[in-house]
């Protein structure tokens, strides 16, 4: 078949940048999980309000930035097949 060397190596290439995306979802994941563990061990050590409130305004941050970019990746609509 002419041609598939092409669609080959370009299904490749798509498969290894979705496998950078995964790598990137799983380290904002146990960034958030990180962050929700050391603020709930805070709380019971005492530690400052501020500080408490600063983890768990980070937690929230990245919860909210693992949902924008699950959303711009894996769900998205590549640009090429909303012209068609």
């Amino acid at each position: 078949m002419i041609g598939t060397g092409t669609v080959d190596s370009a299904q490749a290439a798509d498969e290894a940048h979705y496998l950078e995306i995964d790598a990137v979802m799983l380290f904002v994941e146990e960034a958030r999980a990180r962050a929700e563990r050391a603020a709930e061990k805070m709380r019971k050590e005492g530690a400052e309000q501020h500080l408490i409130e600063a983890v768990d305004q980070v937690q929230a941050d990245l919860s909210d930035d693992a949902r924008r970019f699950r959303q711009s990746t894996l769900f998205a609509v590549p640009t090429a097949q909303t012209s068609l």
